[in-house]
């Protein structure tokens, strides 16, 4: 009897170690060997630079802090839209969706969730890309008009 209760655990502990997922997760990033997921840098030239003293820079100026500070408030699990609004809430105007799926030092992750077949990013979908700041910054400026 002892045997068949060994045997059969030695069977359940076969079957347990059978399931176990040893792909490695397409999503962690490798210190060591880096990742696929693209990085958007940020602009080497702010975009209100450009304007100099013209009497479009102090609203570019006004419209930088407002898209630093929406930016460095997403947290995982936001909703945003990357083209069409953003920095609005995702509405009828919005092209394409993402979700904020994690943040780190000075960037963000986001994953495209929902696109319209005109938007830039339609066959993106699940996609991943790390977005610096100043990049989520500068797009902010770009949907304004700066």
């Amino acid at each position: 009897m002892s045997r068949m209760w060994v045997a059969g655990g030695l069977m359940l502990a076969l079957v347990g170690c059978s399931s176990i997922e040893t792909k490695p997760d397409p999503h962690d990033e490798d210190p060591v060997f880096g990742s696929n997921v693209p990085v958007y840098k940020a602009p080497q030239v702010d975009r209100c630079s450009a304007h100099g003293k013209s009497a479009a820079r102090p609203g570019c100026d006004d419209a930088r802090y407002l898209g630093t500070e929406y930016t460095r408030r997403l947290a995982v699990g936001d909703e945003v839209c990357i083209e069409g609004g953003f920095g609005d809430e995702p509405g009828p105007a919005c092209k394409a969706r993402a979700a904020v799926v994690d943040t780190g030092n000075n960037r963000v992750k986001l994953e495209i969730r929902g696109t319209r077949p005109d938007s830039r990013w339609f066959n993106a979908e699940m996609r991943h890309a790390w977005y610096e700041e100043g990049a989520l910054v500068d797009l902010y400026l770009a949907e304004r008009g700066y």
